[in-house]
This record gives C-alpha cells, sequence and structure tokens, in this order.
C-alpha cells in the first residue's frame, strides 16, 4: 500500500470522524500522513437527521450543524493547521454521505476507523468502512482505532483455547478447579461417594442443588443439563423435571461479533448480501443468535449467526466432561445415578451436531418431503446459497404463536394434521421434529409452521413396528398385548427378573386411567410417558429414541389440544392406522412386490427345509434327530393343519380383495361380490371342517 501510495501524487486527503475519542484518532493519524505528503486534509462528519428538514426541529438540527461545523473546522486546524479544512453533513447515509464528500473535494486518499460511528442506530459496526471502500473511487485506508487491550487481547485467548489440546493446560485447570468449586459448593461431591441409593426425598434434592449448579457454572452446562432432560433412560425422573426446567441466560452477542462472523462465512461484506439487520436480536442461545434481516432482493430472512466462541467453549467443557467421565464414571454410587459414558457421549453427538448449520439445513429439507402431503403444515425455506456450517438464512415466518390462531376450519384442520403427522414422523418416516413446543410453532398463511430443527430424532425400522403394534394395542385397549409389545422393544420376553403380572398391571392401569379420561385429557402422548416411567421402574427402560419421540408427541398433543379442545386423539390415531395398513396391504397386493416376496419367502421355506432334513439325518453327513411318536395318525394331523391354514389364507385375502376393490372406482361391481362370494364359502367351508374335526 505504501509503495502504491507513494507512486502517485497526493494532494488531498480526507478522513470521516464523528467526534468519538477513537474517531479522534483517527484523525491524529491521518494529520501526520497529510503532513507526509504535504496535502490538504479535510474532516468530514455525518449527522444523522433525526426529524424532516421542513420541520421546526429539522431547522435547529440544521443550525447545531453549522455550530458543528464551526467547531470541526477549529478541531482541524488545531491537527493540521492551514491545511486543514471541516465539512458537516446532514444525511440518513453516513456511508454514502462521506463518499459524495470525497468526490465533490476530489480527494486521492479517503481515510475511515474501523470502530463505527456513534449515535446511529442500526448495524453499523464494520458497515460503514465496508461500504466506503466498495464505493469510494480514490483510495481508502481503514485505522485500526480499537483498543488494543480490549477486543485483540480476547481474540488471542480464544485462540489458545481453540488450539488447545491437552486438558491439562493451565486455562482447563482453571475451568476444572472452577466447576470442582461449584460442585462443592451445591454439595453434589456426595454423589461420587459410597452411599448407599437414597430415597426419592434425597435425590429430589439434589436434583435441585444439580440444576443450580448448571445454571451457575454457565451456559454450556445449562446446556448439558437441557439435553440430558429429553433421556429419561440415563437420568432418574427426579433429575429429568429439574433440569427441564434450565434456561440458558447468555447475554447477547456484540454488532461487531455478529458482523464478523456474517462476513467470514459470507466471503463478502454483509452489505453486499444484506439490505438491513436488525440489531436486536430475536434470541441468545449458548451456541447461535438470531436476526431479522432484508435482502437486496426485498425478501425478509432471519439470520442464525454462530458465536465466535461457540465451537472453543464447548471443546474445552467436552474435554473437561471426558476426563470426569473417566475418572469418576465408573463408581457404584455415581453410577446409581448416572450412566456418564453414556452421558457423555450422546452430549458430544448432540452438542457437535448443533455446531453444524448444514445439518440444520438439511433437516428442514427433509421435513419438507416428509410434509408435503398436508396443506396446513410448512417448514420455513433455506437459502442454501448463503448459508454455511456457522450461519443460517432463511425464510421469516411472519405469524403469531400458534394458541392467537383464528377461529375457523383452517384451525380445525391444522390441528388434525399436526397431530397426525407425528404419528407420519415417528411411526412411517423416522424423522421426527424432536422439540415442537409452542415457541417452535408458528400460525402464518393459515399454515402451521415447524421452527428450530436444531433438535430432531430417529426411529429405526424394527422400533418402527413394534411403535404401530403398541398404537394399535393402546386404540383396541388390549393390556396384555401391549404389554408384550413393550417387552419385545426392550429386549427383555425373556427377562427371568422382571415380574410380567405386575408389570402388566401397572400398564393396564395406566392404559386405563387415560382411556375413562375426558376427552381434553384423553393425550396418548402423556399415557406413553407414563409407560416409560413404568417400564423404568421395572428396570425394562424404552429405547432413548422411543423416549424422545413420546416426549415430542407430549409436546405436540398439548399444542393440537390448544387448537382444537375438542380433537380425539385416538380417534386420529386410529383412522391414521387403518389408512397406513391399507396403504400396506395394497403395496403387498401390486404384482411386482407380491412377486418379490414371493421368491423371498421361497428361498426362506428352503433353507428351513434344508435346515430339518439336516436335523433329522435326511441329508448324509448331518446330525441326526431321532423321534420316536406315540401318535399313529401324525401324517393325518399335518395334512388336516395345512389344508385348513390354506383355507384360512385365500379366505382372507379374498376378503381384503373385496375390500380393496369395492373402494375402487376402476372396478366392475361384480368384482368385489364376487371375491365377498368366495371369501364368505371358504370361511363356511373351514368353520365346517372345524366342527367335523372335533
Amino acid at each position: 500500500m505504501q509503495n502504491h501510495l507513494e507512486s502517485n501524487v497526493i494532494r488531498r486527503v480526507m478522513v470521516g470522524s464523528d467526534r468519538s475519542e477513537t474517531a479522534d484518532q483517527a484523525v491524529h493519524w491521518v494529520a501526520g500522513f497529510a503532513d507526509r505528503y504535504d496535502a490538504e486534509l479535510f474532516v468530514v462528519q455525518v449527522v444523522v437527521p433525526q426529524y424532516p428538514s421542513a420541520t421546526e426541529f429539522g431547522e435547529a438540527e440544521q443550525t447545531r450543524a453549522a455550530a458543528d461545523n464551526n467547531e470541526l473546522a477549529h478541531f482541524a486546524r488545531q491537527v493540521a493547521g492551514d491545511r486543514g479544512h471541516a465539512r458537516v453533513v446532514i444525511d440518513a447515509d453516513p456511508a454514502l454521505a462521506i463518499v459524495r464528500a470525497a468526490e465533490q473535494e476530489a480527494v486521492d486518499v479517503l481515510v475511515v476507523g474501523n470502530f463505527g460511528m456513534a449515535g446511529r442506530k442500526e448495524f453499523l459496526l464494520g458497515n460503514i468502512p465496508n461500504r466506503i471502500s466498495h464505493s469510494a473511487h480514490c483510495t481508502v485506508i481503514i485505522v485500526n482505532t480499537a483498543h488494543s487491550t480490549g477486543e485483540h487481547a480476547s481474540d488471542s485467548v480464544r485462540a489458545h483455547l481453540s488450539n488447545d489440546t491437552s486438558p491439562f493446560e493451565p486455562p482447563l485447570v482453571a475451568r476444572a478447579t472452577h466447576i470442582a468449586a461449584v460442585m462443592a459448593k451445591h454439595g453434589l461431591t456426595e454423589l461420587f461417594g459410597q452411599s448407599n441409593e437414597p430415597d426419592m426425598s434425597i435425590r429430589h434434592q439434589r436434583a435441585k442443588r444439580l440444576r443450580a449448579a448448571l445454571e451457575e457454572l454457565g451456559p454450556i452446562f445449562s446446556k448439558l443439563g437441557q439435553v440430558l432432560s429429553t433421556r429419561p433412560d440415563l437420568l432418574p425422573v427426579e433429575y429429568i423435571e429439574e433440569l427441564a426446567l434450565l434456561q440458558s441466560r447468555v447475554p447477547p452477542m456484540t454488532e461487531s461479533e455478529v458482523v464478523r462472523v456474517s462476513e467470514q462465512e459470507l466471503g463478502v461484506p454483509w452489505e453486499d448480501v444484506f439490505k438491513s439487520i436488525d440489531p436486536k436480536p430475536l434470541a441468545a442461545g449458548t451456541i447461535a443468535q438470531v436476526h431479522r434481516a432484508t435482502l437486496e432482493s426485498g425478501d425478509r430472512v432471519v439470520v442464525k449467526v454462530q458465536r465466535p466462541t461457540a465451537r472453543a467453549d464447548i471443546e474445552q467443557d467436552l474435554a473437561l466432561l471426558e476426563v470426569f467421565a473417566e475418572k469418576v464414571g465408573k463408581r457404584p454410587a455415581l453410577n446409581q445415578v448416572i450412566d456418564m459414558e453414556a452421558v457423555f457421549k450422546h452430549l458430544s453427538t448432540s452438542l457437535h451436531r448443533e455446531l453444524d448449520f448444514r445439518q440444520e439445513a438439511d433437516n428442514i429439507g427433509r421435513m419438507q418431503a416428509v410434509l408435503a402431503d398436508y396443506d396446513r403444515l410448512a417448514v420455513p425455506r433455506v437459502h442454501r446459497d448463503l448459508s454455511t456450517s456457522r450461519l443460517l438464512v432463511m425464510e421469516e415466518i411472519q405469524g403469531i404463536p400458534i394458541k392467537q390462531a383464528p377461529a375457523g376450519p383452517e384451525r380445525i384442520q391444522a390441528a388434525r394434521q399436526l397431530l397426525e403427522s407425528y404419528y407420519k414422523q415417528i411411526i412411517v418416516d423416522g424423522f421426527f421434529h424432536a422439540d415442537p413446543h409452542p415457541g417452535n410453532l408458528m400460525w402464518w398463511k393459515d399454515c402451521i409452521y415447524f421452527l428450530d430443527f436444531g433438535m430432531v430424532g430417529a426411529v429405526g425400522a424394527d422400533l418402527r413396528e413394534h411403535l404401530l403394534l403398541m398404537l394399535m394395542a393402546l386404540w383396541q385397549e388390549d393390556a396384555g398385548f401391549l404389554t408384550d409389545v413393550t417387552l419385545m422393544m426392550t429386549s427383555a420376553v425373556n427377562s427371568s427378573d422382571l415380574d410380567v403380572a405386575r408389570f402388566q398391571s401397572e400398564i393396564g392401569e395406566v392404559m386405563a386411567k387415560y382411556r375413562t379420561a375426558s376427552l381434553a385429557e384423553m393425550q396418548i402422548g402423556p399415557l406413553l410417558q407414563e409407560m416409560s416411567a413404568v417400564s423404568l421402574r421395572h428396570g425394562v427402560p424404552l429405547p432413548a429414541s422411543l423416549t424422545l419421540a413420546i416426549k415430542a408427541l407430549a409436546q405436540v398433543q398439548l399444542a393440537t389440544a390448544e387448537l382444537d379442545p375438542a380433537l380425539d386423539p385416538y380417534d386420529v390415531a386410529g383412522k391414521y392406522l387403518i389408512r397406513l395398513m391399507v396403504k400396506r396391504m395394497g403395496t403387498a397386493l401390486n404384482p411386482k412386490t407380491f412377486l418379490y416376496q414371493s421368491q423371498k419367502l421361497k428361498v426362506r421355506v428352503l433353507r428351513v427345509v434344508e435346515a430339518v432334513e439336516n436335523l433329522v439325518g435326511v441329508r448324509p453327513g448331518g446330525p441326526k434327530l431321532v423321534v420316536n411318536f406315540r401318535a399313529n395318525s401324525l401324517e393325518d394331523i399335518v395334512r388336516h393343519t395345512g389344508r385348513r391354514l390354506t383355507l384360512g389364507l385365500i379366505a382372507a385375502a379374498s376378503v381384503l380383495t373385496s375390500g380393496l376393490t369395492a373402494t375402487s372406482t376402476v372396478v366392475a361391481e361384480w368384482v368385489p361380490i364376487t371375491f365377498g362370494v368366495v371369501a364368505g364359502l371358504l370361511t363356511l367351508g373351514l368353520v365346517i371342517d372345524l366342527l367335523r374335526g372335533r
């Protein structure tokens, strides 16, 4: 830069000032610069008008500006002698005003400070210097006027922490000492002793103290508690209830931090992309902060910006937790309360996922496909070209809380679709929004919009099948079958330590409690939550993914109750299950699917036959099974059983085909009637055969 400047004639230099301390620093630096080249120095100050110029207050502003001009001229002569000049301009856009002033004075070099200008109520830190550098036609120099002991010192500390790989470096040791002190202060060190399992009241007191300690330890530990509040399989219910009350109290990011992260991710000055950004955050969390903004295209968006130190802070505390889990996590007394190894693994995975905003963007896209069949449900549109791992730009949902949705058929339809969509998300797609509290559901354009996809859940195929059976058992009030399905889910069908009769009795009591409740209290989500608690008491906790799904279902049912108190969740579940089963049967009757499944069945039958042949010694070289049968009619029994099984299967297929063709508009009327008659005859034949065989 210096060689370039020296190769050109510099006759006029201009510097922007708002008469703040930092701006005066820039003026003194520029005065020395201008003196070196024996150049004229122009000091320009921009006053942002607060009132229209034609009003009385506007005229007063112009009078004050004239007085300011005299004062500024005196200051310019003080620092630059006779070569010092001043100019005060009234303009709503300081950046463009400075550029125009530079053009009018034909300056060769324009200098601005990087600490912004006082008196503005918009995003300007980083804005004015960048806009000037992009708009001016002369050389622009941006002078660093920040205090050396402030921002830069904190940056060096953050750099040190982010590059720290040893858990025993001084910053981590200090942090560990602080954590230990807070734990001791709240009396939590007793968790790590060898005391016997405390009773419920003592555990409740400890849970309260744990919540207080996590809040005192700061945002990362509050986030830890919030994440763990979704895992009743890892913590006792007393701890889950307390941790759910945790609030992350974090100060908002400064404007300069928001601008710096945005420009690092965009690769260009933020004003090249955004027309404006609201300086007041919509939300400030542990990991990120959200602001309203307007794109240059005029589209209204929300911008989620990651805190500059979020990753370093999280990695530091995770390193400490990992050491803690290794050192004390295996102590018996602690394991009675917390599975530290599982806690650390779950927390680490969850936080690292939330640090990458691209995953949240992918979640939004996936949910959009899941909700495609519902015209009253939607998700925000993501601006993929502007989004990165630390910056997420989405359509602004300009709506209202769902409980304020206007009465009408749209609201009733949306309530039913919202509840049904969760059955679909969990049972069919295995992918669901895991935090559907009222703050994350907005009413806009007669639709419910899902917000905040930082927390989603996944349910495997086998577990989805079990959950489908569980909902069917609930729908039919079959406590015995519900118990069997629950035990299959937990892989505890053959557990010798489980009192199955007592377990079934408690499950039945929970089911009866909710089935006899009033319509407004008839909630499947809370019912499943109580079932999960029963399972925990009997030592057979439900899978973690299912407990998260149950919590989400409970939350969404509270939301639907606000939208439509008369909605019967069992009716919604039952009708959806019927449609789902019919759809699956229809898929099974598809010729291609039927052929594929029949070939799979053929292969499996052949393998069973081969295994039996090997077992009974028909195949040479295999083990031989010798069985002495006393019954002389075994062959007759097998033949009769096979005939009855065949009759039953064909009759069932005929009934199904009759029902499916009866709802079709392209099939002749005689087709379902014929299948119905065939099904009746086969069923009658089966009944006669059974009676004759008695």
